[in-house]
């Protein structure tokens, strides 16, 4: 039985990151407390931009402090993720030099490239370096850097000095958080740099992300929505949603 507010929704923030999310009755159970002051609890911790609510529940919001692995991520959401990353991957048009993000839906979004023609693929992913590196007519360029633990992707000034050299033609980018007023945000500093870059780099950019994106709010902010030449997400945005974006700039595909 847990006795003060502060270390309820202490419980409630490290229950929502161990297992990914939380769901009112159950921790009103746990807990040993009333539905209504659970959602009390969730209410004052969105306020602190510590999880989202859902319908009945609700899940953590990745910040300076708490940010996901890659291996969580391959859980989460994943049919989405696939459908999303398909649509992306249809968005390469003519493009021949390509910048993949690091992260499980830019993962997914290289295995869908196309293999039928030359492809030249700049990543700070090892996995995604990983899933390329025998496609035929794909070249892979892996950038140098230091490798983040969670993620497995390198950062740091060896990586953005390397990226800098480029010219792209199309960077897909993920984020930990998409908002209208914030833009797009990311919980580590050395990680914003990298995609900042690849951004400055490219000539076209495309945001792919899951719904549980949207509203989010991490640490770091690295492009604005403007920026972007389309957003990928799926149907689970509402379509109200999808529009307030579009109407900042870039396409909005719901799949």
């Amino acid at each position: 039985m847990t006795s003060t507010a502060e270390e309820r929704q202490r419980e409630i923030v490290r229950t929502a990151r161990t297992t990914g999310s939380v769901d009112v009755n159950t921790l009103a159970t746990q807990l040993g407390v009333a539905k209504e002051t659970v959602r009390r609890d969730l209410r004052a911790l969105e306020d602190h931009g510590l999880v989202r609510r859902t319908h009945g529940g609700a899940y953590p919001v990745e910040s300076a402090g708490f940010e996901t692995t890659l291996a969580f991520r391959a859980t989460s959401h994943v049919p989405e993720k696939r459908r999303v990353a398909a649509a992306a991957a249809e968005l390469l048009g003519d493009a021949e030099t390509v910048f993949v993000d690091e992260g499980f839906t830019p993962q997914l979004i290289a295995e869908a490239l196309p293999r039928d023609r030359p492809l030249t693929v700049v990543t700070a992913s090892l996995p995604v370096a990983g899933v390329l590196a025998e496609a035929e007519n794909t070249s892979v360029l892996l950038l140098g850097g230091r490798v983040r633990p969670g993620t497995l992707a390198t950062v740091d000034h060896w990586t953005t000095k390397m990226l800098a050299g480029f010219v792209l033609d199309l960077a897909y980018i993920g984020a930990n958080g998409i908002s209208r007023e914030h833009g797009l945000t990311t919980p580590d500093p050395a990680v914003s740099e990298v995609k900042a870059q690849a951004i400055r780099a490219a000539r076209r950019t495309v945001f792919a992300g899951v719904h549980t994106k949207f509203g989010a709010v991490s640490f770091c902010r690295f492009a604005e929505i403007g920026a972007l030449e389309a957003i990928v997400t799926s149907t689970l945005l509402p379509s109200s949603e999808a529009h307030r974006y579009s109407l900042l700039g870039p396409q909005v595909i719901r799949v």
